[in-house]
This record gives C-alpha cells, structure tokens and sequence, in this order.
C-alpha cells in the first residue's frame, strides 16, 4: 500500500511539472484607432423654403478603425458658426454608421438659432468625433469648412396689415386715450422686416397693448407669457396686457419672426423733438436754431427723425433736442452717417458731424431706438 501510494504522488508530480513547461499563449494586442476623414456631398448649403423637407448637408467619413465591432462605433458630430471653435456648438450622435444627413429645415432653424440673417452665406465648421460605444478613444476628425445661407422662412407672429404698431393703455404715461391720431410719441419704429422697437416712458403700475391701426382694438396685440422684460406675443383683442416694467424710460422691441419681445431700461427718454445747427446751416452756430423752421426735423415715429437740408463740403453741424440748451446735443464723425454721439448733460460733447465732399440735397435721418443717423444724398 505504501508502495502505490508513493507511486500515484510521483505521477502527479510528473503530471505538474509538463504541465508547469506548458506555455500560457500571449495576451491579444489590439491597435489604436485613426482619426476620421471628414467630407461632404457639398461645401456649399443653400436651400430654398421648397427644399425644406430634403436633406441640405449630407456628411460622411472614414473608417475609424476601432478594435471592436463596426457596428457599436459612436460618432458624435459636431457644428459651429466659424471662429467660436465649437463653443456653441450644435451636437448629433450617430452609432455604427459613416455617414449622416441633416434635413434643410433643420439646419436652417439651426443656423437662424445662431442669430444668422436670411439669405446671406455664412461660414459653418464641422468636425466628428470617433470612440468606441463606451467613450473610451476618442479620436477627432479633421474640421470641414460648410459655406453656408438660411433661406427666409415666415414670421412666427403676423406683420401688422399696416406694418405700423402704437401703444395704448395706462402701463405708459400715454394711457388709454386715442384723442391725437397717429401720434408719433406713441408709434413704434420699423427697425427691419420684422423687428419694430421704441422708447417710452412707463408708469409704476398698469398695463398696456399695441395697436396696428389707431383706436382698432379688433387688430391690436396683447402678452401671452413671459414677464414685463421678455416673454412672447399674439395678435389677439384680449386680455392680459402688458404689465409696466416700472417708472422710467424704457426700450421695447417687438421681434415678429420669433414672435418674442424684450423691455429694457434706459438712461435717457427719447427726445420729442429735433433741430440742426452748425455752420453747416443758416442760423450758424447757435443753440436756438428756431429762427429757421426749415432746421427742424420731421418727427416720424417714436426716436425717428428726418430732415431734409442742403449741405456744401467743409462744414459741420450737430442735433439739438432742447432749443435754447447745448445739452442734450447729438453728432457724430462719419460724413455718411453711423453711431450717434450723445451728451446729456455733464458729460463729453459728441463729435460734430462733417458734410459730405459734394454739395448737394441730402437726407439725414436719426433714429435713437437703434442709436444711428444716415445721410443720403438725394
């Protein structure tokens, strides 16, 4: 017995030992992945509204080459305004596929989100990221240039039929009296197609709407949600009104393609009316130009003013809102027009704005909502 036993231990220790010689196989060694090539069916991207329903920006790229199953490849696409370098960027993810497709009214509404304006091109970049379905290796393609224009789609809020807006209501020191039709104190200026904005001065409480025709309250707008600073709109004869910010001079702009508003706080309430002065007109230098009728400004809407005046090269003039007072004074350093300078009192006089190099007829407009003057020849 003591003889087998010995013998059954010393096949086992046999047995270990081969199998103890036996090498293990080496371990797998997978390679890292390479970045993506990125290209597309067209660098230029410029549908019209009855392309909105087709894809506008086909995109592909390459083979990333992950160690692990095609199909559980993930790519996370990336777009921009150029220049930002992806810090707003728009993101889509995409799983086991090389290619992806963005359909025109969606990129569209993208691109106008960026606050890009219709029917001008603009510079888009693209890049994606590659990495297993996990995350782990993330590896980035190159960055693809898109040119890039958004076509015009319709405003979210309906113009006003007369393309002219008015408020009313006691939020304002105006209140709810129409007794002065079409006063320009209380009608907002068209600032684009579909933007309108004034200054008004607001009471401490009560609310108020916007007409688009003088005393019609069957086509007037009203809130719809939001607070007395920014919120959204509907034309709709109904309550709610607009509640007042608050006491004081006030910016509001009406934005009918998003159909949204916004209602800021001013330093200064716009003036009520307009006059030129300077060696560049009759009365020369002087702070009431009033001897001249003909250097006061046609008050249009609320901040909007325009004169018509005959200039000769090698002069200068400035506004005066005040006559009889050098503050307020407007002015400006372009010929042809640009950012209004202002003082109000107690502060830096603006610079005086030179006369254009050829006499003639012009047209100068100022407009204080947006904070610029023009000068057209005529």
């Amino acid at each position: 017995m003591k003889l087998f036993n010995q013998l059954c231990l010393s096949m086992l220790l046999l047995v270990f030992a081969f199998t103890a010689c036996e090498k293990a196989p080496d371990l797998p060694v997978y390679g890292n992945g390479v970045a993506s090539v990125l290209s597309a069916a067209s660098t230029t991207v410029a549908p019209s509204p009855a392309d909105s329903n087709k894809y506008s920006l086909v995109l592909n790229w390459t083979d990333p080459k992950h160690a692990q199953s095609p199909g559980m490849y993930k790519f996370v696409i990336e777009i921009d305004s150029s220049g930002r370098n992806f810090s707003k960027a728009y993101t889509r993810t995409v799983i086991g596929k090389l290619t992806d497709s963005i359909v025109a009214k969606e990129f569209n509404a993208i691109m106008l989100a960026w606050g890009f304006e219709f029917n001008k091109a603009y510079d888009v970049d693209v890049r994606v990221t590659s990495s297993y379905g996990n995350n782990n290796e993330k590896i980035v393609s190159n960055i693809l240039r898109i040119r890039a224009t958004p076509y015009k789609i319709p405003p979210k809020v309906a113009l006003p039929t007369t393309l002219r807006l008015f408020v009313v209501g006691d939020g304002t020191e105006h209140g709810w009296s129409d007794a002065i039709p079409n006063n320009p104190i209380r009608e907002f200026t068209r600032i684009d197609e579909t933007t309108w904005g004034a200054i008004f001065n607001y009471s401490a409480s009560g609310s108020y709407k916007i007409w688009e025709t003088w005393g019609g309250w069957g086509s007037s707008f009203r809130f719809l949600s939001g607070t007395a600073f920014a919120g959204t709109f509907e034309k709709r004869d109904a309550d709610p009104g607009w509640s007042s910010p608050g006491v004081g001079a006030h910016k509001m702009i009406m934005d009918f393609q998003k159909g949204t508003y916004s209602v800021t706080k001013v330093d200064n309430a716009v003036p009520t009316q307009l006059w030129i002065t300077g060696d560049a007109t009759t009365t020369n230098w002087t702070n009431d130009p009033r001897s001249n009728p003909a250097q006061k400004f046609t008050h249009l809407s609320s901040g909007l003013f325009e004169i018509t005046i005959t200039l000769a090269p090698g002069k200068l003039y400035k506004f005066l809102s005040s006559p009889g007072n050098w503050q307020p004074q407007f002015g400006g350093s372009s010929a042809t027009g640009g950012t209004l300078g202002a003082n109000y009192g107690g502060g830096g006089d603006p610079d005086a704005v030179p006369t254009p190099a050829t006499a003639g007829s012009y047209k100068i407009t100022v407009n204080f909502i947006t904070g610029t003057y023009t000068v057209v020849k005529l």
